[in-house]
């Protein structure tokens, strides 16, 4: 939210932008997995209710936090250019480590999504995952409290925050995929205001938005959500907007890694849903379905 102050106070000169902080359920409950709380607005939900009643003009989100169903009477108005999207491990301060290999077997892990569980299990199916909740500070303090080899974390929220050295190691695309969104601000605002819409307008990264819609878009065709372990990465290619194509690369998993997919296709970087809609159909086409709905009811049953 600073962020995305400082930059509208640069491009607008007198422009006066307040920060209004507002806690939700996400933010809140922190003593129960992500998985069992639901993941229909869970830490955008109260935000947009303030949006929608005019007591905010726009919302800052995670874009990797964002349902893939936008609310009647609201708009994602920007998606900023993309930090690292890459997820990185913090190791603990005591027992540090350059790659994952160098973890011994039965180390712990500490980690709040069902995706980096599932991609690190496959990886290692000899680690132990455990959950882990809070923000990144707290995470980082209970990696010590509870003397865990470490955590897996956002390279994106760690630079942001000033953190970027405590990452002992980034993981590469072909190890852990990246949420749907991830790396990327997704700026809100109520549909139909221009005013706010042309404010916003500079803050939009066009590549970074193709990405994200194509990514998005699978998502929704799978049904996806933090209840499940389903993880995309979409980049242009391509040096022109004539030449540019889109790639996507995804991933659709059991908790334990077990089972898993790793599916890419590429399409026209100028429709991006299409190309996600079409690795969202060949993922169901290669048995993710079976893998989600295995997925659900063994959350269901935890």
């Amino acid at each position: 939210s600073e962020w995305v102050r400082d930059r509208l106070v640069a491009l607008h000169p007198g422009l006066v932008v307040e920060i209004e902080v507002i806690h939700t359920k996400g933010d809140k409950l922190l003593d129960a997995p992500l998985a069992k709380l639901g993941d229909k607005g869970l830490f955008v939900k109260e935000i947009e209710e303030a949006l929608r009643d005019g007591r905010v003009d726009l919302a800052v989100h995670s874009a990797k936090d964002m349902p893939t169903e936008t609310p009647a009477g609201l708009a994602i108005a920007a998606f900023t250019a993309r930090e690292d999207v890459r997820d990185v491990f913090v190791a603990h301060p005591r027992a540090p480590v350059c790659r994952l290999a160098e973890l011994p077997a039965g180390a712990v892990v500490g980690t709040s999504s069902l995706r980096r569980r599932a991609q690190l299990l496959a990886l290692r199916s000899d680690l132990v995952a455990v959950d882990i909740r809070g923000n990144v500070e707290t995470r980082m303090r209970k990696v010590e409290e509870q003397e865990m080899a470490g955590t897996i974390l956002a390279a994106a929220g760690l630079a942001r925050l000033g953190r970027a050295g405590a990452t002992a190691f980034a993981f590469s695309f072909d190890e852990i995929l990246p949420a749907v969104g991830q790396g990327a601000l997704a700026v809100e605002a109520r549909a139909g205001d221009a005013r706010v819409g042309e404010l916003l307008a500079p803050l939009g990264h066009e590549p970074s938005a193709l990405a994200v819609r194509a990514e998005r878009a699978m998502m929704r065709a799978l049904q996806g959500g933090c209840q499940v372990p389903i993880a995309a990465h979409g980049e242009l290619t391509g040096s022109t907007s004539v030449a540019r194509s889109l790639r996507l690369r995804s991933f659709v998993g059991s908790l334990d890694g077990g089972d898993a997919l790793r599916l890419e296709t590429t399409g026209p970087a100028d429709a991006p849903e299409a190309v996600g809609e079409r690795l969202a159909g060949d993922l169901l086409a290669a048995g993710a379905d079976r893998i989600l709905a295995a997925v659900r009811a063994e959350v269901a049953d935890a």
